[in-house]
Formats: C-alpha cells, sequence, structure tokens
C-alpha cells in the first residue's frame, strides 16, 4: 500500500505532462489555423499593396503603395482594422474612419497574420477604470491636445492632412494609436508612456465625450478659439443691432420734434 502512494505522484507526472501537451498542442493548432485564415484574407483584400508576403510593394509609374507590414505588430493592424482605415480602395487615398470592412473574427485572423510577419507591439491591454483622470487629462494636454483639439475634436495638420476626431474611438483603439503613431502622430512606446499613463490618457478621451460643461452652453465643443471668436461676432453683431436701433429711434424721434416745431 506504502509502495502505491509512493508511487502516485510519479504516476501522476506523465498524465499531467500528457494533457499540458495536448492542450498546448490545441492551443497552438487553433493560433495557427487563425494565421492561416489571415493570411487567405490578407492575400484577398491585401497584398496587392502591401504584398504577398507582407514587405510592401515599391512604388511604379508614381503610384503610391503599402509599406511592410513587417514590424506593424498586432496593435497596428487592429488599429486600421477596427477603425475602418483598412483596406483602401486607392493606396494614394487618405485612410479616415468609417465601418470595417471585415467582421470581428476576420479582423482578429487578419491581426494574427500581421503579428507573425515580426516583432511589433502587441494589442494594449487599456483599463480605463485604473487610470486617473486628472492624470489623463495632463497628460493629454501635453502630448494630443495640439492636434486633436482640447475637446478631442480633431484639427488640421500640414500637407493636407488632419488629425481625426477621437469622439468613436475605444480605448483600445487609443492604446493602439498611441503605441503604433498611426499617420502623422508619433510613437509613445513604453519608456515615454506606461501602461498606467495610457490608461489614464484612454479614460480622459472618454471623458471627452461627455465633459462637466460647467462654463455653461458647449457651442459643439469646438474649443476656446473658435468658441471665444463665435462669442465675439454675436457679441458685436448684437451690439450693432441695438446701435442701429436706437439710432434709428432717435432719428425717428427727432423727426417727429421738427414736424411739431413747423405745425406749431
Amino acid at each position: 500500500m506504502r509502495f502505491t502512494r509512493a508511487l502516485r505522484p510519479v504516476l501522476l507526472v506523465p498524465v499531467v505532462a500528457a494533457v499540458l501537451f495536448v492542450a498546448t498542442g490545441s492551443a497552438g493548432g487553433q493560433d495557427r489555423e487563425k494565421i492561416e485564415r489571415g493570411r487567405e484574407l490578407f492575400v484577398t483584400g491585401c497584398s496587392s499593396c502591401h504584398g504577398l508576403d507582407g514587405r510592401g510593394v515599391d512604388e511604379t509609374d508614381g503610384e503610391a503603395r503599402g509599406p511592410s507590414l513587417e514590424h506593424s505588430g498586432a496593435a497596428s493592424a487592429y488599429y486600421m482594422l477596427t477603425t475602418g482605415r483598412m483596406p483602401l480602395n486607392d493606396p494614394a487615398d487618405n485612410p479616415v474612419r468609417k465601418d470595417p470592412a471585415y467582421r470581428p473574427a476576420e479582423i482578429a485572423a487578419l491581426v494574427a497574420y500581421v503579428a507573425s510577419l515580426g516583432d511589433g507591439p502587441p494589442i494594449p491591454d487599456v483599463d480605463i477604470s485604473a487610470g486617473n483622470l486628472a492624470v489623463g487629462g495632463v497628460l493629454y494636454r501635453e502630448n494630443c491636445q495640439a492636434c486633436h483639439s482640447a475637446t478631442g475634436a480633431g484639427g488640421a495638420l500640414s500637407y493636407g492632412r488632419a488629425a481625426p476626431s477621437l469622439s468613436q474611438a475605444t480605448p483600445t483603439q487609443v492604446g493602439a494609436a498611441i503605441r503604433t503613431g498611426p499617420g502623422q502622430m508619433p510613437v509613445f512606446g513604453p519608456e515615454t508612456l506606461s501602461e498606467r499613463q495610457v490608461d489614464s490618457i484612454a479614460r480622459y478621451v472618454r471623458y471627452l465625450e461627455e465633459p462637466d460643461d460647467r462654463g455653461g452652453l458647449a457651442l459643439g465643443r469646438l474649443g476656446p478659439i473658435p468658441e471665444g471668436f463665435l462669442v465675439w461676432v454675436l457679441g458685436i453683431g448684437l451690439l450693432l443691432v441695438i446701435c442701429t436701433w436706437i439710432g434709428g429711434r432717435s432719428r425717428s424721434r427727432h423727426a417727429v420734434d421738427e414736424t411739431e416745431e413747423v405745425t406749431g
């Protein structure tokens, strides 16, 4: 009996190892299937610009083509696909936000394939509940406000480009954009912004969707400069109307007085 009990741990080792091997093999098989599915979608919808191997296509006959995706990582693919910025009908077009062209499962497969092409940032695990709203506001004003405006409504950039509005951005999309720097946006790596700081910025971006407008009418949340300009235009316009009305009343009263003097 003691001998049997002593053998139990020894007998359990290969059993546990076999279970882990099967589970790992199953997970690995699922990952390979997802990557293969992603490759099929990539060849159909992306390879004309990014190449069959994802290394990009050089410019030909003056036509702009897609860059290499070897080091784009899952974060870049996730951001571009979930925001509908990719794929483009014309590679020369400016990618803008629209409805995604692929279903969630297809996006997951494409993201897995792009991630398998090389080293790149993974999809960030953004938790806005772990972020600090006040800290996020400070970080946003320091790093994001210049392009996306104080209200997150977006703004004009150089060379005909524009920083997009953040009103529809999910926390994960905010984090992915921070880590990958799409378009003219700079890349903010972990050495620049920590995970908690990204959480805080994402929380502040979410807050901008329905901020606490203690100053009164929000005026579309266009930002302090256009809102101030609008107030000045409306205020001066109203003063001009009042002055014109007063002047008209004075002229009418003066005409009545002159008429009374003449008739009197």
